[in-house]
């Protein structure tokens, strides 16, 4: 059987355990998602999410499962020690790939709670998925000129919610997948980065910075290239490299006022910029490293 045939195989096989699996769990989660809106009080509330979040940890474990057996892969992840799984924890990723999601639920999976994302508005609207994630409290931003109070209000809505069960805010702060043509148009700084997109994470830490316990700094790196998704599908993605650094929040950065106060925006900048500049050495000095190893 030729290579070209057995990917497509692999393919069909996954995609079909990943369609499933999502039907499955999401007809689970409907029943509590009725009830949230049904019953907006707080203990009702909590009870639902706990077993929405298990559904969804299903989900992710069941996802897990059919990346082990399409993929031929070396997952070299390092910086998990420590990580709590009642903790809170704000989470930040570089973004080239819808492999990313995966990637970043398969490493951090039951080592912290269950992640939430912000997401398009337009991703409301997926078939099937779009109701598992309004039912999760995903944050949808609309993202277009003229909406920011809007998107603001949203994530802060979304994030006080948060408080009430361990949880992970996940924001990418490129608010894009990295392209070379993006990367061109924004005349970005960085070597392997987009500019950062600061205003969701100032919200995030405006609304519920004290309940973070750290932010974890992710960076992701495909040595192989960056994936589509049928390449994961279709077990093409040969190695995931993933970096975890926990770092601390300063103070000064917890409950302040972004839109409103000019020192505190500049100081969340300066911080975010400083993250993204050593973010994107970081990259370099990975892909140096993998280059001179196959080298060697």
């Amino acid at each position: 059987m030729s290579t070209r045939i057995w990917s497509h195989l692999k393919g069909s096989f996954a995609g079909s355990v990943l369609a499933a699996n999502a039907v499955a769990i999401c007809s689970g989660m409907m029943p509590f998602a009725l009830l949230k809106l049904a019953l907006p009080i707080g203990a009702v509330r909590r009870l639902a999410d706990r077993v929405l979040n298990t559904l969804a940890e299903t989900w992710i474990s069941i996802n897990g499962a059919w990346m082990v057996l399409v993929q031929r892969h070396r997952w070299d992840v390092q910086g998990l020690e420590g990580l709590r799984r009642k903790g809170w924890y704000l989470v930040s990723s570089n973004h080239q790939s819808w492999v990313d999601i995966l990637v970043l639920q398969r490493v951090l999976h039951r080592r912290v709670p269950f992640l939430k994302f912000f997401l398009k508005r337009q991703l409301l609207y997926v078939p099937v998925m779009g109701l598992a994630w309004w039912a999760l409290d995903f944050p949808f931003m609309r993202r277009r000129s003229g909406s920011r109070s809007q998107d603001l209000a949203t994530a802060r809505k979304a994030c006080e919610r948060f408080r009430q069960l361990p949880t992970c805010v996940m924001n990418f702060l490129e608010g894009t997948r990295f392209s070379r043509a993006k990367h061109e148009a924004q005349a970005s700084p960085y070597r392997h980065l987009l500019k950062p997109k600061v205003g969701g994470m100032a919200t995030a830490l405006s609304a519920m910075g004290e309940r973070f316990d750290a932010l974890l700094d992710v960076t992701i790196v495909y040595p192989g290239g960056v994936p589509t998704f049928w390449d994961l599908l279709s077990g093409r993605v040969r190695d995931v490299v993933v970096r975890v650094r926990s770092r601390e929040i300063p103070r000064d950065l917890l409950g302040g006022d972004y839109e409103g106060d000019a020192a505190f925006r500049a100081r969340m900048q300066a911080w975010v910029q400083q993250l993204w500049t050593e973010k994107d050495a970081h990259i370099q000095e990975i892909l140096v490293g993998l280059r001179t190893s196959a080298e060697a």
